[in-house]
């Protein structure tokens, strides 16, 4: 059974994970939600081609996907295996890690495998003891976070009601050095600015981030292919860094972090268990202290040394230095250019080039701008706009005349409305005419035309004359007038329908109220 090709973005992910972060197959697989034959196929692919990561930077996506998808060559090499018992042992010796270890392999064996590979035998081999072995963590490698079971929180100056917040708290593997913040949810806005303050206190970045599989993060969790939410993938490329996600039900995973949380409850919240906080500011201000103490602490076992002094010692020279630019929170969305070549953000509608219409595309939606993209490639980037109902309309984007190259022009829904009603054709026209472009009306002249179909051609071409008598033009006013059984009440100075006036025996009608005739006839009893 063949596999189902990977998204471009994937495979350009997998050599920038392997290329320039010299991550392991596994540890790519589970950042990206895949499999790691997956990785090891694209790996593969790339090597036989003989490309290299500022070479994949060059190409498009079509580009890309030919030069790997062509005819495929065969690359099987039989390697020897590493000692991986001896590797261990070694490992606990000071000052051996892996790096110098593959080195000795390479020299006995010179056609061994390559950096990454080593290192994921040795891992898939230490996952599968069953005892419980003193994990290694190297400088700079990698940071826990995860939030605490207990909730700070905060009292309303107004009401006096208590407030449960969140309290997120971050580690580093080789020093134990720790950042905590309080936050007012877990949502993803608030989880990813707590890992870019996280960075920031740290003042660099770790080579790999091991959160919890909560939905913040991980949009679809499993134990061996976690799907990385796109938002927090997307900060992890700015930072050039990592996402691995601990295992569910696997707490050495994290088991870093899990002893951080309890210290962080034990040295943090309990010492602020009497103490009451009004503004989240001032809460974050006194963790803020009390987590200075913390890190200044001597920890057992580690010969009276603090958690700030390893800090020093070790991960903060093997950190990677934070970029230039802090990272910009932003919401990735799919969208579909509709006829008049327009895609909704929060009911506010974005130009594309006309040609676009019909097409899906990605949305990338921050505070301040809205970037539309087509297969990975920037298609337009808009300033966000937060006027519900208006258009941003760029005129490049309109074809000639603008109805050259559309499927749907005004005349057709005039005539579209013409065969409704008189009144009906009159709103569409009125409507298409009160908008800058006709085509900004397309969206709310189909809307009302389609109401036909619920309400039936009469009652909207009645609810359309009302409308405009009223000098609305727009679809939820006529909407609204149907929904109220509006359509059926007359306008000013029109005679009530048919349908209004009953029809019984018991009615008599005017001429029962008239005097009698001059012959003196009287009305019945």
């Amino acid at each position: 059974m063949a596999t189902e090709r990977l998204l471009m973005r994937h495979i350009r992910e997998i050599l920038r994970l392997k290329w320039t972060l010299r991550r392991s197959h596994r540890e790519t697989a589970r950042s990206l939600g895949i499999s790691a034959g997956a990785v090891a196929s694209v790996v593969t692919r790339a090597k036989a081609r003989a490309l290299t990561w500022d070479a994949v930077g060059t190409l498009s996506d079509d580009a890309l996907e030919r030069t790997l998808y062509g005819p495929k060559l065969a690359l099987t090499v039989t390697r020897p295996g590493p000692d991986l018992v001896w590797m261990h042992t070694e490992l606990r010796r000071p000052g051996v890690t892996l790096e110098l270890l593959h080195l000795e392999y390479l020299a006995t064996h010179p056609d061994g495998y390559r950096y990454s590979a080593f290192c994921g035998h040795y891992r898939r081999w230490l996952a599968q003891q069953r005892t419980s072995m003193r994990q290694v963590h190297t400088a700079g490698e990698k940071t826990f976070v995860d939030y605490a079971g207990q909730q700070p929180s905060l009292v309303d100056p107004a009401t006096g009601e208590v407030v449960p917040v969140e309290l997120f708290v971050a580690v580093l593997g080789a020093s134990n050095y720790t950042y905590a913040e309080a936050t007012l949810t877990q949502r993803s806005l608030d989880f990813i600015q707590s890992h870019t303050r996280t960075v920031e206190y740290f003042g660099g970045v770790s080579a790999v981030v091991v959160p919890d599989q909560l939905r913040t993060g991980v949009t679809d969790p499993c134990r061996y292919e976690p799907t990385i939410q796109r938002t927090y993938a997307d900060w992890a490329r700015h930072y050039g860094t990592a996402i691995v996600p601990a295992r569910p039900a696997k707490p050495r995973d994290k088991a870093k972090v899990e002893v951080a949380v309890q210290v962080a409850e034990r040295w943090i919240l309990a010492r602020l268990r009497n103490e009451t906080f009004f503004t989240l500011a001032a809460l974050n201000a006194r963790i803020a202290e009390l987590l200075s103490d913390l890190n200044d602490r001597p920890m057992k076992g580690y010969g009276g040394a603090s958690r700030r002094a390893l800090f020093e010692r070790f991960d903060r020279p093997a950190l990677q230095p934070l970029p230039r630019d802090r990272y910009i929170h932003a919401d990735w969305r799919h969208a579909r250019v509709n006829i008049d070549y327009h895609v909704e953000v929060d009911r506010h509608y974005y130009s594309v080039p006309h040609a676009l219409i019909h097409a899906a595309v990605e949305v990338c939606v921050t505070a301040t701008t809205v970037d539309v993209l087509l297969r990975g490639v920037r298609v337009w980037l808009h300033v966000r706009s937060y006027q519900p109902g208006r258009h941003t309309t760029i005129p490049e984007h309109m074809p000639k005349a603008h109805r050259a190259h559309l499927e749907w022009s005004p005349s057709r829904l005039i005539g579209w409305g013409a065969t409704i009603g008189r009144h009906t054709e009159a709103l569409v026209q009125a409507l298409l005419e009160s908008r800058p472009h006709p085509e900004q009306g397309y969206r709310s002249c189909l809307g009302i035309l389609r109401l036909a179909k619920q309400h039936g051609p009469a009652r909207l071409d009645a609810a359309c004359a009302r409308a405009v008598a009223a000098g609305a033009r727009s679809y939820r006013h006529v909407e609204s007038i149907l929904k109220h059984g509006l359509d059926r009440v007359p306008l000013d100075g029109e005679p009530a329908p048919p349908s209004a006036r009953p029809v019984h025996a018991n009615v008599r009608g005017p001429a029962y109220y008239e005097p009698p005739d001059a012959e003196g006839d009287h009305h019945a009893d």
